[in-house]
């Protein structure tokens, strides 16, 4: 009877263990054509979890995820979604680093009551807190993103005027990933009066050949590469083939890494991209290196990538989950367990200023992050960053903002149309 008494005991200890963990489901990928995306993000969102944990967790709550393979396809995320959903007493949030899945996933989140990041990507009319209240686009969505792109290029030649004329390419992968700017693109191009011709990339992208024949006989004045994995190294090493120049190519933010740019060798020199963090060292990283990887914690089986953009971004996005945890702590009790309701109130409730930023060793790293029920996306801001042939190097000194008028628009009305479509009446959740 003693026995049973404290196996019963122990086995009480133990839940109480696993309870007062904070459970992350990550339906993640690091196989496949778009592996290096996958393994660096995710990475980077485990090392900050280890360094969090290292340093006695939230307020003593320790962070726990488990990784489930999508190989980025988007039947294999819904599988996963919905096989981590109720592991460890249940997600409190998602994270499947896919539009596709992302997509896949979004009619779920409010039955489940589980609020899903897109950390630049997916919906972008889901920074309307009212009518998507579990899905977070957090720092700047693929509209805000594309109006910047078009505001960088226009100050490039002068001024919005001196776009009128002009030929800009939209050279994208063929998915709802690289279809989602276009509203903002075919607006803009009316708008300022340029040319604005639309070509598809079969994913994954490994032949072009057709597409930059097209670009050559058009002669654009820019060409903006919508692209993702081995598509980005193809597209920069077709273009110097076809005699292109790199400095008239800017990309969106996952064709913008240094998986992207070694592989295409010396063709991939003065070629530019979007980015949400600027690049170099800080703090953070520092104590990444310390704390993580000196205790053989680190999640990266290659050293070099620390810092790298896309181990970055996986750094950003743990840092804006844990202050989520934190802020939803704050109202609902330090120390304790948050469930997903309660971090979705802490993620409609961030507020990651320059203080913020500086106390975490990650000041000027991402722009600064102030999110509400109108704005889950909290901030709109992205820099652009070019290739020396060896290093990412930020040209644009400050934040650069687009026509967030236009793309506020667009988000209302696209809102709109879902949240009349699905019934839902639009509201504020307390």
């Amino acid at each position: 009877m003693k026995n049973i008494m404290l196996c019963a005991t122990l086995i009480g200890a133990f839940n109480q263990v696993q309870a007062a963990d904070q459970f992350i489901a990550l339906p993640s990928y690091r196989v496949g054509p778009y592996a290096s995306g996958g393994s660096g993000f995710y990475g980077g969102a485990i090392d900050y979890f280890n360094l969090v944990n290292a340093n006695g967790g939230v307020n003593g709550v320790k962070i726990l995820w488990e990784e489930c393979e999508t190989e980025y396809n988007p039947s294999r995320g819904i599988e996963c979604y919905e096989r981590l959903k109720t592991k460890n007493g249940g997600a409190s949030m998602v994270e499947p680093l896919s539009t596709g899945i992302a997509y896949g996933v979004l009619d779920r989140l409010v039955q489940d009551k589980i609020p899903m990041t897109t950390l630049g990507y997916g919906r972008s009319d889901a920074a309307n807190g009212k009518v998507f209240p579990y899905v977070f686009p957090l720092i700047t969505s693929y509209w805000n993103q594309a109006a910047a792109m078009i505001k960088y290029l226009a100050d490039k030649e002068g001024g919005y005027a001196k776009l009128k004329g002009k030929k800009i390419v939209h050279l994208y992968h063929d998915s709802a990933f690289g279809k989602e700017p276009l509203p903002v693109l075919e607006a803009q191009a009316k708008q300022y009066g340029f040319e604005l011709i639309k070509i598809a990339v079969a994913p994954p992208g490994s032949e072009q050949q057709s597409q930059w024949l097209q670009i050559r006989q058009a002669k654009p004045d820019h060409v903006i590469l919508w692209g993702w994995g081995v598509m980005n190294s193809v597209a920069i090493k077709t273009a110097q083939r076809n005699g292109f120049p790199r400095e008239k190519m800017l990309g969106v933010w996952w064709a913008g890494s240094e998986e992207d740019m070694i592989p295409s060798g010396d063709a991939a020199k003065g070629y530019t991209s979007m980015t949400f963090n600027t690049p170099g060292n800080y703090p953070l990283i520092d104590d990444i290196r310390k704390k993580v990887y000196a205790a053989g914690k680190g999640n990266l089986a290659d050293q070099a990538r620390i810092g790298s953009v896309y181990h970055m971004r996986g750094l950003t996005a743990g840092i804006l989950w844990v202050e989520a945890i934190r802020v939803a702590q704050d109202k609902f009790g330090k120390g304790k367990t948050m469930s997903g309701e309660q971090i979705r109130w802490g993620l409609e409730n961030l507020n990651v200023d320059e203080a913020r930023q500086k106390a975490l060793g990650a000041f000027g790293m991402f722009p600064t992050i102030k999110t509400s029920c109108d704005d889950h996306e909290g901030s709109g801001a992205v820099k652009v960053q070019q290739w020396d042939g060896k290093k990412w190097i930020a040209i644009t000194p400050t934040w650069v903002v687009g026509d967030k008028a236009l793309t506020r628009k667009l988000v209302e009305e696209s809102s709109a149309a879902y949240a009349a479509e699905k019934k839902i009446t639009p509201s504020c959740m307390k």
